[in-house]
């Protein structure tokens, strides 16, 4: 199978699927010893936007035989509902990961939500406990779209080790575990790496020194093909809305201006179909991994 198309353009959705039937099989391993796995997805919001995140997470849980349980709470509700909710998941039995839908309401506190989560259950991988291990080199659950992005670079046989990247963004999601998991001394990792972000000056004279530039800042098109070197890696992770002459009125466009930075990349991932993919690939993956944990049922991950 190739993860290539258009001559450089990487076909997320085409390596998603190569794991995802690596993880059924790893998931019929668990079913032949009596467990299935579950996760819990939690909603606090009215945002289309996460509610469609959450529907398509639902409908990849369905896919592979993961049972899905859903809560969802008026985005008006008090903390301590969601705080109560949170611990119900991490009592039952038959809820093996627990993901909370970011962003939460301005009146219940982000790090708050992530530390009432069981280390155990957290297949986001963003409590302290878990962020802590994955610094340290040993981590429990990489968070997916990081791990996600390392697995997309070894279907198509690009390596970090010894390459010089630069990371647009220092997103507890994305940028600084990327940048962590890039500098690691562990295969996929072993690079250089800078981390680029809003106060970074001459952002172009560190992306144009780049062997491999991952992008995951937030701001439409900021990067562009004059911003990058001949041969250069471009992984995109930004979907940003944009206005456009569509039946929606809008368009989905990354981080990286696709069309320009096609030209001197040699390899490129889409928005969407790049990133995106994969990330949702991983949640299925640390959702089969924590349950093998807890259910102390070895399977083989990829």
């Amino acid at each position: 199978m190739t993860y290539v198309r258009e001559g450089n353009v990487l076909d997320g959705t085409a390596v998603s699927d190569r794991l995802r039937a690596a993880i059924d099989d790893s998931i019929e391993t668990l079913e032949a010893s009596g467990v299935t796995p579950g996760l819990a997805t939690v909603l606090m919001s009215t945002d289309p936007a996460s509610e469609t995140y959450v529907s398509m997470k639902q409908e990849a849980c369905e896919d592979l035989g993961i049972e899905s349980v859903h809560r969802e709470l008026s985005a008006d509700a008090p903390a301590d509902d969601l705080f109560d909710t949170i611990d119900d998941l991490n009592d039952d039995p038959d809820v093996d990961g627990i993901l909370v839908q970011m962003p939460v309401p301005d009146h219940v506190e982000k790090r708050a939500v992530l530390e009432r989560i069981d280390p155990a259950k957290d297949v986001d991988g963003f409590h302290p406990e878990n962020v802590g291990r994955l610094v340290a080199g040993n981590p429990r659950f990489k968070p997916c779209t990081p791990h996600g992005i390392q697995k997309l670079l070894d279907a198509v046989a690009v390596d970090p080790e010894g390459k010089d990247v630069v990371v647009v963004g220092r997103s507890d999601i994305v940028g600084k575990p990327m940048a962590n998991l890039l500098i690691q001394k562990a295969p996929g990792g072993n690079a250089t790496v800078t981390v680029c972000h809003s106060r970074t000056d001459d952002l172009a004279a560190k992306t144009r020194q780049a062997d491999i530039v991952v992008a995951a800042v937030g701001v439409a098109e900021l990067i562009d093909g004059s911003m990058l070197a001949e041969g250069v890696t471009v992984i995109d992770v930004g979907v940003n809305r944009v206005d456009a002459d569509t039946e929606t009125g809008y368009e989905l466009v990354g981080d990286v201006d696709f069309e320009s930075a096609r030209e001197k990349a040699a390899a490129i991932t889409p928005v969407p179909g790049g990133v995106g993919p994969m990330t949702r690939a991983m949640l299925l993956y640390n959702t089969v991994k924590a349950t093998s944990q807890q259910a102390d049922v070895a399977v083989s991950l990829p």
